[in-house]
């Protein structure tokens, strides 16, 4: 997957004549902080992204569109503590989303686990996940990477107020079917390609 942020924050700071531990020191941040923005690996949250366009004397706007530009092979997580229901959605994701990478969890350390070492375009996560929630894994995740379109699936309406404190996008009813799923990646917040032709 190419990485146009990570290109284009390199090129920036080069452009500077900033070595990555010299920028690093300027956002008070370890040098390996932005080598993991420059490969990929990592994206720096809203409030970093408006300060390394400070620092590197360009408008934030230009960065926050490179950090969530279109993804053409998405990785994509849905945790789930029913294994039924994990199943269920997890073939539907697949039949839509044809060209990602989909995984499923049911226990949210997995997920975690496995989102700090990939980068998540669409994370669908079940509210009620036994001893943890979905609402606590949506913060986690998406410290990890501000940019991961979130959408809580549950079959308790209920939790409809508590959700959208969240930065989710979206909030599901269960069973999960292919037109709640459609209607969901019409309203990323950050694009990716669902290799829909």
């Amino acid at each position: 997957m190419t990485d146009q942020f990570g290109e284009t924050l390199r090129k920036l700071r080069l452009e500077k004549g900033l070595s990555q531990k010299q920028l690093g020191d300027l956002l008070f941040i370890d040098n390996s902080t932005i080598a993991r923005w420059e490969n990929g690996s990592r994206l720096p949250d809203a409030m970093m992204v408006t300060r390394l366009a400070g620092c590197l004397g360009v408008d934030s706007n230009t960065l926050f569109r490179l950090a969530s530009s279109v993804d053409e092979n998405p990785n994509i997580i849905m945790v789930d503590d029913n294994k039924i229901t994990l199943s269920h959605g997890l073939n539907i994701l697949e039949e839509i989303i044809a060209n990602a990478s989909i995984m499923g969890f049911t226990r949210p350390v997995e997920a975690i686990e496995y989102a700090k070492i990939n980068r998540i375009a669409l994370a669908v996560l079940d509210i009620e996940l036994g001893r943890s929630n979905g609402l606590d894994l949506c913060g986690t995740l998406l410290e990890i990477n501000p940019c991961t379109n979130i959408v809580f699936l549950t079959a308790y309406a209920d939790y409809g107020l508590d959700a959208w404190k969240t930065d989710a996008i979206g909030f599901l009813l269960k069973p999960l079917t292919s037109e709640d799923v459609k209607a969901q990646l019409k309203k990323l917040r950050y694009p990716f390609s669902t290799g829909a032709r």
